[in-house]
C-alpha cells in the first residue's frame, strides 16, 4: 500500500513540474552600444530581443586585430547584461542592470551575455 501511495505522489509531483511555465529563451527589449566605423566616425548598433544564457560577440568589434572595442552600452532588456572586454565572453566583465542600466564610453566591450 505504501509503494502505491509513494508512486502516486511522485507522479503527481512530476505532473506539476512538467506543467510549470518555463523561462523565455530571449531577453525582451533592446541592448544598444557605440562603436567606431571604418571611416572613424561613431556608429550605433543594437541587439533586439537577444538570446538568454548565450554568449554574443558583437559583430562590428569581433576582431581585436582590426577594430576598436565598442563602448557606451545601454541595457533596455528585462535581463541583466554582463559585458566582456574580449570576444567569446572572456576577459574583464561588468554587469548592467535590466531596464536602463548603462555605462560611459570608458567601458569597453566586445561580447555580452544576458541572464
Amino acid at each position: 500500500m505504501r509503494l502505491r501511495t509513494t508512486v502516486a505522489a511522485a507522479l503527481g509531483a512530476l505532473a506539476l513540474v512538467v506543467t510549470l511555465p518555463t523561462s523565455a529563451d530571449a531577453a525582451s527589449g533592446d541592448f544598444l552600444y557605440r562603436f567606431t566605423g571604418l571611416d572613424g566616425t561613431p556608429q550605433y548598433a543594437g541587439l533586439i530581443d537577444p538570446a538568454s544564457r548565450e554568449c554574443i560577440t558583437l559583430p562590428e568589434v569581433a576582431d581585436p586585430g582590426s577594430s576598436n572595442p565598442a563602448d557606451s552600452p545601454w541595457n533596455f532588456t528585462d535581463s541583466t547584461a554582463t559585458v566582456f572586454t574580449d570576444p567569446d565572453c572572456e576577459g574583464a566583465f561588468f554587469t548592467l542592470r535590466p531596464f536602463g542600466g548603462h555605462a560611459s564610453k570608458r567601458l569597453k566591450l566586445r561580447s555580452v551575455v544576458f541572464s
